[in-house]
């Protein structure tokens, strides 16, 4: 494999370590190897005095990234070896870790970054999108769970905006992006190559934090017109701050306000084409994340990964719409109706947090 072939690459210029997914055909979908990777040059660079700033970024016009790389997760666990178990527990590692990065931490975002891209992001000093930038949590389409962290940075978001992004996996764009917390500046795609001239000729002569914020507020927006967040804001705290993923969907079909009655149709079909388990247990995490710090819900998402394999229904979601591509998972359970608390609450037993108590549901 030659230097430019290489899953994630490095470069320094002018202090600034610029760390680059490379693998745009696919992409950049994260897998073990570029965890390892980023994880192993993040280090160093936080030991090194002559860097005083990361960029984060990918090439490929696509995709920042897209996720993990879950075929790759699906043929470990039908292989019967624990491929799948070390690239989460190493994933959720390189995740946390961003978050505590000892040095500023720019992370430039530019089309889709879904799922394992989000993991990489949110823990990032500044998140930094372009006006092409599609975001989100998409886990529960094809029967997982928001996790690298989601029960932690979703169920912070204002009102039940997480709620609604964690149980639907709907993406959003740059204006709401920036409008819910996901996203601190849009810099535009045009302005990217003005962005790394500067980063360029960066002095240093303040802080690095101090300088990239200004270099960033210099060239973008921390406000966009048309978050359609912002308008839905008062809908979506009414319908997904009810008790059970049963009792939103009831809310959705008896919404009769005009300005709201299509969004909750569309709502409702969206809902109906995830998996009722995985989403009734993301309701769920994401309602004990709240209470949860950083490490804990990193934790308890591991908790979940265990079991979720053999007991969920991400084997089928993937064999549905990665492998056999039908398009039409046989969910188990089939419908809501048939997802009994018992059921959800048992993934949930055995959690210890670092207190060494065992949460309590929040729900009950």
């Amino acid at each position: 494999m030659s230097a430019t072939e290489r899953p994630v690459l490095a470069a320094v210029r002018n202090h600034v370590g610029h760390l680059i997914l490379n693998r745009p055909a696919g992409l950049n979908a994260v897998t073990l190897e570029m965890v390892r990777l980023l994880q192993q040059q993040l280090s160093a660079w936080a030991a090194d005095p002559q860097i005083h700033a990361v960029v984060l970024r990918a090439n490929g016009e696509k995709a920042f990234c897209a996720g993990g790389d879950i075929r790759s997760l699906y043929d470990s666990f039908q292989r019967g070896d624990t491929g799948h178990e070390t690239f989460f527990e190493e994933e959720y590692a390189l995740d946390q870790y961003i978050h505590a990065f000892p040095k500023p931490l720019l992370a430039l975002m530019d089309g889709f970054v879904l799922g394992g891209g989000m993991g990489l992001v949110q823990g990032a000093s500044l998140r930094v999108v372009t006006e092409r930038v599609r975001m989100g949590m998409p886990e529960v389409g094809i029967g997982y769970f928001p996790d690298v962290g989601g029960s932690y940075f979703l169920s912070r978001l204002p009102g039940e905006l997480g709620t609604y992004m964690g149980v639907t996996g709907l993406q959003i764009r740059a204006a709401d992006a920036l409008h819910v917390g996901l996203a601190d500046w849009c810099v535009s795609h045009d302005q990217i190559a003005e962005l790394d001239r500067c980063l360029d000729r960066m002095s240093w002569s303040v802080h690095p934090q101090e300088a990239l914020r200004t270099l960033v507020a210099t060239l973008g927006t921390n406000r966009l017109p048309g978050s359609e967040l912002k308008a839905l804001h008062q809908a979506i705290d009414e319908h997904f701050a009810k008790q059970d993923v049963a009792s939103v969907r009831a809310s959705l079909a008896a919404e009769n306000r005009p300005e709201f009655s299509d969004w909750a149709a569309e709502t409702l079909k969206v809902l109906d084409s995830r998996s009722p388990l995985a989403m009734c247990v993301t309701l769920e995490m994401l309602r004990r994340g709240r209470n949860l710090p950083l490490a804990d819900c990193f934790a308890l998402e591991l908790h979940l990964d265990r079991q979720w394999f053999a007991k969920g229904d991400i084997m089928e979601g993937v064999r549905a719409l990665i492998i056999d591509k039908d398009k039409s998972p046989r969910w188990n359970p089939p419908t809501l109706a048939e997802v009994t608390p018992e059921r959800v609450q048992a993934f949930f037993d055995g959690f210890k947090a670092t207190t060494g108590k065992t949460r309590r549901s929040a729900t009950a």
